[in-house]
């Protein structure tokens, strides 16, 4: 199917898919290496046809390869009261799971 995308669902987050790509979620229980399916699809076009789930297209997954498990961007949180000095400084940094899209099933 060429030009065919997705939109699934995982972590809570939304991510519009397509075959070859790579991309971030939020941190998958799988190993590098391993293969992981996302069946939480919301919508799959395939040309100038478009299925749209309710909540989710019946049947339909995507495939993908774990490529790592990593870390994201430091995130900086600083809390900040004028005349209290009151300060607060926090950083975060988010498990992420790199996925390579492999094909899109419907």
């Amino acid at each position: 199917m060429e030009n065919a995308f997705a939109v699934v669902e995982t972590g809570g987050k939304q991510y519009k898919v397509k075959a070859g790509e790579v991309i971030d979620v939020e941190k998958l229980p799988a190993e590098a290496g391993d293969s992981v399916e996302l069946d939480r699809v919301l919508l799959v076009s395939a040309g100038d046809q478009v299925t749209v789930g309710t909540p989710t297209v019946p049947g339909a997954k995507v495939r993908a390869t774990v490529l790592a498990q990593e870390r994201g961007q430091k995130v900086i949180v600083f809390k900040y009261k004028a005349k209290v000095r009151y300060r607060r400084k926090l950083g975060h940094r988010q498990d992420l799971t790199r996925l390579q899209i492999n094909e899109i099933v419907v």
